[in-house]
């Protein structure tokens, strides 16, 4: 809702439990699906860093690419429309000057919105087109990609540039959620408990 929307129950939840994590390490943030309009003010209350999309990381001497994961959905070009338009520096500016109650009515109209969207959709539009990943992977030189958004968990591997390719997806939280650990010994998931 923007950064002004910190004040409500949900968000500086989230704020006090990333603040004294933020003081022992590093955290990063990047933007997703429903927290688009997050900014500073959000970096300095929790102690995140603001991440672009995508992100290049060194894995413990691999390369590794994190994206959000909504762009690779390019036969979603309905999604892509959506996402362009809020994503838009201006919409977002226009969004932002209106009252924080409307936003988050706004907010509740363009998610019932998209659940109805989705009911009409086949799963492989929605998901990831293999072309897109394959692009991110040469476009990167990057060996290792991870992201969410399709939240279809799973390690897949790709023959891209004449080597192994990893593509990580992490999966939602609805149900218990996840995360990956990465070390010197390599990647690995883990399912949250």
């Amino acid at each position: 809702m923007g950064d002004d929307g910190l004040a409500l129950p949900f968000p500086h939840r989230v704020a006090s439990v990333l603040r004294p994590v933020a003081r022992r390490m590093p955290v990063r943030f990047m933007h997703g699906n429903r927290d688009f309009l997050v900014a500073q003010g959000f970096a300095r209350e929790t102690g995140a860093q603001i991440i672009d999309d995508p992100a290049r990381v060194d894995l413990y001497g691999v390369s590794a690419l994190l994206m959000h994961g909504d762009t690779l959905c390019t036969d979603d070009a309905a999604y892509q429309s959506f996402r362009a338009q809020v994503r838009d520096p201006a919409w977002q500016r226009v969004a932002l000057a209106r009252p924080l109650d409307e936003r988050i009515e706004l907010a509740k109209t363009m998610r019932v919105q998209s659940e109805g969207a989705k009911q009409g959709k086949a799963m492989d539009i929605m998901d990831v087109s293999a072309s897109a990943v394959e692009r991110a992977f040469e476009e990167s030189g990057c060996d290792v990609l991870i992201h969410g958004h399709t939240h279809r968990p799973g390690r897949h591997s790709y023959q891209v540039g004449g080597r192994e390719r990893i593509r990580w997806v992490l999966p939602d939280w609805y149900d218990g959620g996840g995360y990956l650990e990465a070390s010197p010994e390599g990647i690995r998931a883990i399912e949250a408990v």
